[in-house]
């Protein structure tokens, strides 16, 4: 069974997206820790299943973020279940994990679950759209939720979530010394660009997360590999 705490970078990949074959080759061979196949608008059972295939051809763990029930589907190595913890919309925190846990749990490994303490920090990307997420939360607050995240509900993981821009560094260095003391895998992503970006992210964050390079500027987001793993 694969372990987030082992990893440093991790592309996610949008199945909404059109990636063509040999970008999604060199993106799987290049040294990244895992791909995690989630989106937040246009993510379909048959979009997921079809990049799900064409990744599992590759000898790196293969993960699925839910976003949605109708997306669930067998063959990833893990599946990451977000709870967003900055939503005043009660089905994002257990409302559809209860639903989940109804419909698919005896089908479920529990190994293969990981709990996200989710925190979108960009209030106007599709991610807060989709959750209702309203409002940007100040450095103190990411550092409360970080602090819910690994002190008090001890989840696995805690992610912080700028999605289409590049994140308060201070902000990410504060979630970084809350969560030093404790088991929670501290991953991070948004707006990571350039192998400067991911180098910097890397010095807080245990896990460097890049996503929209991989399809904006291939060639930047395939440097962030080497950047983050020095």
């Amino acid at each position: 069974m694969y372990d987030v705490r082992e990893w440093r970078h991790v592309f996610k990949l949008d199945p909404n997206k059109y990636i063509d074959d040999e970008l999604l080759e060199r993106v799987c061979e290049s040294g990244t820790d895992a791909i995690v196949v989630g989106g937040s608008d246009g993510v379909t059972l048959d979009n997921v299943l079809d990049l799900m295939v064409r990744v599992r051809r590759f000898p790196l763990p293969c993960v699925l973020e839910v976003s949605s029930l109708n997306v669930v589907t067998p063959g990833f190595d893990l599946y990451f279940i977000p709870t967003v913890l900055n939503t005043n919309d009660a089905d994002w925190i257990k409302g559809l994990h209860v639903e989940a846990m109804r419909e698919y749990g005896e089908l479920m490994d529990p190994a293969e679950l990981v709990v996200e303490g989710y925190c979108i920090a960009n209030p106007d990307c599709k991610a807060a759209k989709l959750t209702g997420v309203s409002k940007k939360p100040e450095a103190d607050d990411i550092m409360a939720y970080a602090r819910l995240t690994g002190h008090l509900w001890k989840l696995p993981v805690f992610y912080l979530e700028y999605s289409g821009m590049y994140g308060d560094i201070e902000a990410v260095q504060k979630a970084a010394e809350v969560l030093a003391d404790t088991e929670t895998v501290f991953f991070y992503g948004g707006g990571i660009k350039t192998a400067g970006q991911a180098k910097e992210i890397a010095q807080y964050a245990d896990v460097v997360v890049v996503g929209n390079a991989v399809y904006e500027k291939p060639e930047e987001a395939l440097k962030t590999v080497a950047a983050v793993q020095k």
